[in-house]
C-alpha cells in the first residue's frame, strides 16, 4: 500500500482547509497586534520617548510574527494552487498595496531613530501608521469580497480571467460591504494592539492604549454585528447543486453551482457553528471590559478569542467554498475542486506535523525571554532595539 493512501483525498482536503484557517487566524492574532500597535502609535504616544516605547513593544517580535503570513501564503501556493492563481491575479493591486505598506514597517523601525530631527522621526511614525492601518484595512476588504464572490471566470484551460480594465480589479474591491469588513478588521486589530501595548507598557501610554482599545473594541462589536446582519439579508450565498466528487479531480468546472439563499442558511443546517460568532462577540466584549478594568494578560487572550471567532464565522458558513465567482458561479473554487494532488497534500501534512510544533516552541521561548515591561528610562538610556 502506498503511504499516502492512509488518508483519503477528501479527508486531506478538509485537513488542509482547517490548517489554512489556523494559519490565517494565527497571522491575524500574532501579526495583528503588531499592525494594531503601529496604527495606534501616533495617538497613544505623545513624546519621542513614548513613541520609542511603543515601537519597542513590537520591535523584537514582529519579524517572528510575520512567519504566519509567509506560512499562509506558502500553504495557499502549495495546497490550493487554483486559489493562489485566481486570488493573486485578481487582487494584484490590493496585494501590492499590502506589501508596499508592510515594507514601511522594517524601514521605519530601522531608520526612525537614525536622526535627531523631530520632523524626520514624526514622518517615520506616520509611515509606521500606514504600515499598520493599510494591511489591516485591505485584508478585511478582501474577506468582505470573498463573501460576495470575486468577478472572475475560468476558460476551458482553467485559466482565470477578470473582465474589465486592470485598475477595476482594485476599485471594485472598495464596495460598501467590503469597506465595512475592512473597518471590522481595523478596529479588531487596534483592539488587540491596544491590549498588547497595555501588557508591555506603564503610565500614560498604557492608559491611552486602554482608552483607545476600549473605543476600538466597542466599534468592532457594533460593526461586526452590522456586517452579520448585512451578510444575512444583503449577500447572496453560493450552493453546489446535485452530487459532487469529493475525491475527484481538482476541476471547478465539473461542479454545478448556483447563487441563492444566504450564508446564514449554513447556521440552520449546522447549528453548532453558531459558536463562532458567539466567541467573536463574547471575546471582544471581554477585551473591552478587560481594557476598562486595566487587566492585561486576560484582556489580550479575550481579544485573541474574539478574532478567532470572527474569522471562523466567515470560513465555517462558507464551507466548502473558498473563493466563489460572482460572474461564473460554476468556476467557484471549493475545498473539493481547488486542491493539489493527493500525494502533495500528504507530504505537506507530514512537513506541517514536524515543523509547526517547532515554530510554536521557538515562538513561545522568544516571548518568554523577551517578557516584561518596556519603559521610557530603558529606551532613553539605549537599552532598547529601536
Amino acid at each position: 500500500m502506498i503511504l499516502h493512501d492512509l488518508l483519503s483525498l477528501d479527508l486531506l482536503r478538509v485537513i488542509w482547509w482547517v490548517l489554512l484557517g489556523v494559519l490565517l487566524i494565527g497571522f491575524a492574532i500574532m501579526d495583528g497586534f503588531d499592525l494594531g500597535a503601529a496604527t495606534l502609535l501616533p495617538f497613544v504616544a505623545k513624546t519621542d520617548a513614548e513613541r520609542r516605547v511603543v515601537i519597542n513593544t513590537v520591535g523584537p517580535v514582529w519579524e517572528g510574527n510575520q512567519v504566519w503570513l509567509i506560512l499562509g501564503g506558502g500553504a495557499i501556493f502549495a495546497a490550493w494552487p487554483p486559489l493562489y492563481a485566481v486570488s493573486f491575479s485578481g487582487f494584484y493591486l490590493a496585494v501590492f498595496a499590502i506589501l508596499a505598506a508592510l515594507i514601511l514597517r522594517p524601514v521605519g523601525f530601522k531608520y526612525r531613530s537614525k536622526r535627531e530631527s523631530q520632523t524626520w522621526r514624526r514622518n517615520w511614525d506616520w509611515a509606521l501608521f500606514v504600515g499598520g492601518f493599510v494591511p489591516a484595512l485591505v485584508f478585511g476588504v478582501a474577506v468582505g469580497n470573498v463573501l460576495q464572490g470575486a468577478p472572475f471566470q475560468l476558460n476551458e484551460f482553467q485559466m482565470p480571467m477578470y473582465p474589465g480594465p486592470f485598475y477595476w480589479k482594485f476599485l471594485a474591491l472598495l464596495n460598501p460591504f467590503g469597506l465595512l469588513a475592512g473597518l471590522v478588521s481595523v478596529t479588531m486589530l487596534v483592539m488587540i494592539g491596544a491590549a498588547w501595548i497595555s501588557i508591555k507598557t506603564t503610565g500614560d501610554v498604557q492608559k491611552r492604549a486602554q482608552k483607545a482599545g476600549t473605543v476600538a473594541g466597542i466599534l468592532a462589536i457594533v460593526l461586526y454585528i452590522l456586517a452579520g446582519v448585512w451578510m444575512a439579508y444583503g449577500i447572496t450565498a453560493y450552493k453546489i447543486v446535485g452530487d459532487f466528487p469529493a475525491n475527484g479531480p481538482s476541476n471547478p468546472l465539473l461542479f454545478d453551482v448556483v447563487r441563492e439563499g444566504s450564508w446564514m442558511d449554513s447556521y440552520a443546517a449546522r447549528p453548532w457553528i453558531w459558536i463562532a460568532p458567539a466567541l467573536g462577540i463574547l471575546g471582544m466584549i471581554g477585551a473591552v471590559f478587560g481594557l476598562r478594568a486595566g487587566r492585561e494578560g486576560t484582556t489580550w487572550i479575550s481579544a485573541a478569542i474574539g478574532i478567532f471567532g470572527v474569522i471562523s464565522s466567515v470560513g465555517l458558513p462558507m464551507f466548502p467554498f473558498i473563493l466563489p465567482s460572482s460572474i461564473q458561479p460554476n468556476a467557484s473554487l471549493t475545498v473539493w475542486s481547488a486542491s493539489s494532488s493527493h500525494l502533495t497534500l500528504f507530504v505537506m501534512l507530514v512537513c506541517a506535523v514536524i515543523f509547526v510544533p517547532i515554530i510554536l516552541a521557538y515562538t513561545s521561548w522568544v516571548y518568554k525571554v523577551l517578557w516584561g515591561k518596556v519603559t521610557a528610562e530603558e529606551v532613553t538610556k539605549g537599552h532598547s532595539y529601536y
